[in-house]
């Protein structure tokens, strides 16, 4: 099978390189030649490559530059998942599409489910749901639109990162959030479901199960959580290591309102596709061996 996968430096993608997907034909699209802001090169890339299956992971995902950069989130976000599902379409190829907790207000006191109301409460997270619709309504029966949340991995910009390299530069005491909670998420999971939906598609086609789904990390913690257990786990492979501070959101203010309430409910996911990511404390302990040079 060839599959396209854009964003092809982003940590999806790289993680999809990593994985056991890399048994099928993959190629990786990105700019200048894919350019979700150009809708020509999206057609012509598609085209060109004739994919069996699209892999959208590609986003603007500056949460807060989206803030006063709209325009152009509006355009990533909103507009080019449209394009890349009709071309998609064109082509044959039924198209997954990477989302994000963010469609949700972060209110309440339970996981959000697949048919829970979307209420964006910042740029980013409207012009993603947005783009959601436009996959929706571009491959209606050719479609798998995935919803995640607080991705790290050894590659790119991350939480696992930061904490790793302030811990690393001599900082004794980091301060971090403690009242917003979420699943934190190992782009090596995401893989792992992505990969599962291609063989359940394999087998069986996109049309009874095209539809929403979340996957994220199994289990759930604050920020502050996240770092304590970060640090942890860095010990645990011999690296740097930081005392924790937990903050409320207030003490620490930023351009966009972050969701309080990230938490996934990933049993559609489950019972579709016959996947569960790892528990997060265990997928994060595999990042920070790869990261530390300690991973088998």
């Amino acid at each position: 099978m060839r599959i396209l996968v854009t964003g092809r430096d982003g940590q999806v993608a790289r993680a999809i390189a990593a994985s056991s997907l890399a048994s099928h034909e993959l190629i990786f699209a990105g700019r200048p030649d894919f350019d979700l802001g150009d809708p020509a090169s999206i057609e012509m890339t598609i085209a060109r490559t004739d994919p069996d299956l699209v892999i959208s992971a590609a986003a603007y995902t500056a949460v807060d530059k989206a803030e006063d950069d709209i325009a152009c989130a509006e355009l990533v976000n909103a507009e080019a998942p449209g394009v890349v599902a009709r071309a998609a379409t064109q082509a044959g190829a039924p198209v997954i599409h990477l989302s994000t907790d963010y469609v949700f207000d972060g209110r309440g006191e339970r996981a959000w489910r697949e048919d829970d109301p979307v209420a964006p409460i910042g740029v980013y997270g409207r012009t993603k749901a947005a783009g959601e619709e436009a996959v929706r309504r571009a491959a209606p029966d050719a479609h798998a639109i995935v919803r995640t949340a607080w991705v790290y991995s050894p590659w790119g910009t991350n939480f696992v990162k930061t904490m790793l390299r302030l811990a690393g530069n001599g900082h004794d005491v980091v301060r971090v959030v403690a009242d917003q909670i979420g699943c934190p998420t190992s782009a090596h999971c995401i893989a792992g479901g992505l990969d599962a939906v291609v063989r359940h598609w394999q087998a069986e086609g996109p049309g009874r199960t095209s539809g929403t789904y979340h996957l994220a990390g199994t289990g759930h913690t604050s920020w502050a959580g996240f770092a304590t257990a970060i640090f942890s786990a860095s010990t645990a492979a011999g690296g740097p290591s930081a005392g924790v501070e937990p903050i409320p959101s207030s003490a620490y203010p930023t351009r966009a309102v972050r969701p309080a309430n990230s938490r996934l409910d990933c049993a559609k996911f489950r019972s579709t596709f016959g996947y569960e990511t790892a528990p997060w404390p265990k997928a994060l302990q595999k990042v920070v061996d790869e990261l530390l040079g300690t991973g088998g």
